[in-house]
């Protein structure tokens, strides 16, 4: 199924945070490490939150960060401000491949295994699409989530696990206008609310 038939046909709705959930900025967020960002949050519980941007790609593909990929290009995203020297990846492949990786949601499972991952590549049991990378993550401590939430700064919804890994365009846009009429009119907002 086409990414823009899940637009078309699945009316999200508002929910709490929590391990595969996502976080989509308000269109005034004053931070620009996530302006108009669509967060998954692979992890949300007591000690604090992570989750990875999913609409920020990088210049560059995996192959041109990772000499052991040859013509791999697999996109990179921004995962967040934390940890920018450290790669991440997700994946759809289930736990067949990977047996001890963390399931995140339904398909979607959080990668541990850079080696087997690597040589899977080389095999030809993994395709770019399979997979997505991300440089550094972004994280909260415990209770600093919720507050954000409160302030306003975070609508939490969940999204099909077939879209987390297909987020081309304008990601953030698509999913606004998808929570409903008031946040239709709120992704046609200028990122300068002077401007509005």
């Amino acid at each position: 199924m086409e990414e823009k038939e899940f637009f078309d046909d699945f009316q999200f709705q508002l929910e709490e945070p929590g391990t595969g959930k996502v976080l989509i900025s308000e269109p005034f967020l004053p931070d620009p490490s996530f302006s108009r960002s669509v967060i998954l949050l692979i992890d949300h519980n007591h000690e604090g939150s992570m989750g990875f941007v999913l609409n920020q790609a990088v210049d560059f593909t995996v192959d041109e960060l990772l000499e052991d990929l040859n013509e791999f290009p697999s996109p990179v995203y921004k995962g967040g401000p934390v940890g920018l020297n450290e790669l991440y990846y997700i994946h759809h492949l289930g736990n067949t491949l990977f047996p001890n990786d963390f399931k995140i949601m339904n398909s979607v499972w959080m990668g541990k295994d850079f080696k087997s991952l690597i040589a899977f590549i080389k095999q030809g049991l993994i395709q770019p699409n399979d997979v997505r990378f991300f440089l550094g993550y972004s994280g909260w401590s415990p209770g600093q989530l919720e507050a954000e939430i409160k302030e306003k700064s975070w609508i939490v919804s969940s999204i099909p696990s077939e879209m987390i890994m297909h987020t081309e365009g304008n990601f953030w846009k698509r999913v606004m206008e998808s929570l409903g009429a008031k946040f239709k009119v709120m992704s046609n907002f200028p990122e300068d609310p002077m401007l509005n």
